[in-house]
């Protein structure tokens, strides 16, 4: 039986959330769930290393967490009978095959829930396929950057692109979402492990819904892959950032647009 270790962070801001996930998903971390005030992250029992763990709950003060050991199968079944379908206005529901179907939406996505991001649950994902209703993707080229279990990839598909390439680095999340977009019967979606972006192909949209170090990191890339009049969404920080991001992607060559919010969360969308 595998099993794996959960991880229950009590946290004090949004922030704080989102420096925990970046930091345990460089260090083996699979999957979190998040609530306003706690963090849940799992990693494989026989992959924790305690030294390393110590070493990122260093970098705060005070943090109050506990460590449970729970067998895999158990935790997935807990995690369906957990999740719940996700709608997102009248647009688009997101639910696992278990769920009878939403007949009140546009579009419906079915998940496979698993430990990995992407279930739709979190206001990023909400706010990026919210101000995805705007754009049209009718045969456009689409990259899906940080495509975690593939709802955005799979969603820019039913929106008509003509084809999507959803990287992330991954291997986890490569595999669930292969199944996701194998389960939506997409055929135009080509998913790959990068830790980079590839400079091969111009997009005509880009989807980039991961974290802020990692977009910043990554904007020079984003900018080579994009075509003129390239639509961009950034999302994954906080409102406290957007200033910081507006002047980033302007420093980048994007002209930026809109930002929409949930919560503490935004999303930023640009053109180039």
């Amino acid at each position: 039986m595998v099993n794996y270790l959960a991880v229950d962070f009590e946290i004090i801001d949004s922030r704080q959330s989102e420096q925990l996930i970046a930091l345990l998903s460089e260090y083996g971390f699979e999957g979190f769930e998040e609530t306003e005030c706690t963090l849940q992250a799992f990693i494989l029992e026989e992959n924790f290393v305690e030294d390393d763990f110590n070493t990122i709950i260093q970098l705060f003060s005070s943090l109050k967490y506990k460590k449970t050991v729970v067998e895999n199968i158990n935790w997935n079944q807990q995690w369906e009978e957990s999740f719940e379908p996700v709608i997102v206005d009248n647009f688009v529901a997101i639910r696992a095959h278990f769920h009878k179907p939403i007949g009140t939406v546009l579009h419906e996505i079915i998940i496979t829930p698993k430990m990995s991001f992407g279930t739709g649950h979190h206001a990023t994902t909400h706010l990026v396929i919210q101000q995805m209703q705007a754009i049209d993707f009718k045969q456009k080229t689409v990259l899906d950057f940080g495509t975690g279990t593939g709802i955005l990839a799979i969603l820019a598909e039913k929106l008509g692109a003509g084809n999507v390439w959803a990287i992330d680095n991954d291997e986890w999340s490569i595999t669930n979402a292969k199944e996701n977009i194998a389960q939506n019967d997409c055929t135009k979606i080509y998913i790959e492990q990068h830790n980079t972006i590839p400079i091969f192909k111009k997009y005509d949209v880009i989807l980039a819904n991961i974290n802020l170090n990692v977009i910043t990191a990554n904007l020079e890339s984003i900018e080579l892959v994009a075509n003129s009049a390239c639509t961009i969404i950034f999302s994954g920080f906080l409102k406290e950032d957007e200033n910081t991001m507006k002047a980033t992607i302007k420093s980048a060559g994007f002209q930026y647009i809109s930002t929409h919010s949930k919560g503490n969360w935004i999303a930023i969308r640009a053109v180039k």
